[in-house]
């Protein structure tokens, strides 16, 4: 969230659904999406938390119309059209930003989860 916020002055971080998670990574989250939305909240490094749509991914974009869209450095689903859906949007000066890993090989959350 540090490196996204160098890219603007309002952050808005989406959380993923349970839902959507099991579906993508074939498993629940760790901590469930209220718990992990509450979490970001009470960061004190974004503006917003919002919940990720269940029917239409993209939905958040169309709504809030972001001058930048930051992605994880790993983060692969809902990615692959994002760029067709910015058009659809007319978001055509819509940054996308791929953020670096941090300290992957020591807080990515499978590596978390197996030190449990």
């Amino acid at each position: 969230m540090k490196q996204a916020r160098q890219y603007g002055n309002y952050l808005i971080v989406v959380v993923a659904r349970d839902k959507t998670v099991k579906k993508v990574k074939k498993r629940f989250p760790q901590n469930d999406e209220n718990s992990r939305l509450e979490i970001i909240k009470k960061s004190g490094l974004v503006n917003e938390a919002v919940l990720g749509s269940l029917e239409n991914k993209y939905q958040v974009v169309e709504k809030y119309r972001p001058a930048v869209i930051c992605l994880g450095y790993d983060q692969k689903a809902f990615t692959e059209n994002l760029r067709d859906k910015l058009k659809e949007f007319n978001l055509l000066n819509t940054r996308i930003i791929r953020l670096k890993s941090y300290h992957p090989e020591k807080y990515k959350s499978s590596k978390l989860r197996n030190r449990d």
